[in-house]
């Protein structure tokens, strides 16, 4: 079967249907020009013409090397993906009859993840019969955000999905740790513990080994 051509997403040279456009641009001189005169501005440059505004009245177009400008669109289409929040979930998973080790341990791991901006989802597991333990298992949660309440705000209270009870958390903003921000006070301490008084002792023994020869002439 043949490939299904992708269309473009800007219009451009021949394609360019207006009767005249506005022409933008550092490499030509800014105006209204007919499309055909446009489009010979840019081919004496070796260039395209590309149709950026098609609603604009007239459209305005770029003289420009297309093919470098969609891999700089591409460029910026990532750069921007890059820098979008990616929200991180933890599952950290209960039994019934967790004990207070298991859950201090389980508390102390949620506590990283959150400093992190790490959001949790936690869930108490009924096997078999100990579906009938449920009011249990929601103290177990219930306990178990209140124990992170300085790091964590509750998105969910417990609820109840087959044989899977959920508790969803989220970071509070001021519980998110900055890594950068501790380095900075490192100087300060450094010149804090400089020993300054040095000085004044060596000065001191200067002047006791000048007096000495002195007091000696004396004596003779």
């Amino acid at each position: 079967m043949p490939r299904q051509q992708v269309e473009e997403p800007f219009k451009i040279n021949q394609k360019i249907l207006a009767r005249e456009v506005r022409l933008v641009g550092d490499n030509v001189e800014q105006g209204v020009y007919p499309t055909d005169q446009a489009r010979k501005m840019a081919q004496d440059q070796n260039l395209d013409l590309v149709e950026i505004s098609p609603t604009a009245t007239p459209p305005v177009c770029r003289v420009i090397d297309y093919s470098k400008f969609k891999y700089e669109q591409k460029k910026k289409t990532r750069e921007l993906k890059a820098k979008q929040t990616k929200v991180v979930l933890k599952e950290i998973r209960f039994g019934p009859n967790t004990d207070e080790h298991d859950f201090a341990f389980k508390v102390k791991h949620a506590q990283e993840f959150l400093r992190e901006g790490a959001k949790i989802k936690s869930y108490v597991h009924f096997v078999g019969r100990s579906i009938v333990f449920k009011e249990r298992g929601e103290i177990l949660l219930l306990k178990f955000a209140q124990a992170l309440e300085d790091l964590a705000k509750v998105e969910q209270l417990p609820k109840l999905e087959g044989k899977r009870m959920f508790l969803y958390l989220a970071p509070k903003a001021a519980a998110v740790v900055k890594p950068a921000a501790k380095p900075a006070a490192t100087p300060d301490k450094a010149e804090k513990k400089a020993p300054k008084p040095a000085e004044p002792k060596a000065e001191t023994a200067e002047q006791t080994s000048e007096t000495a020869p002195a007091s000696a002439d004396a004596a003779e």
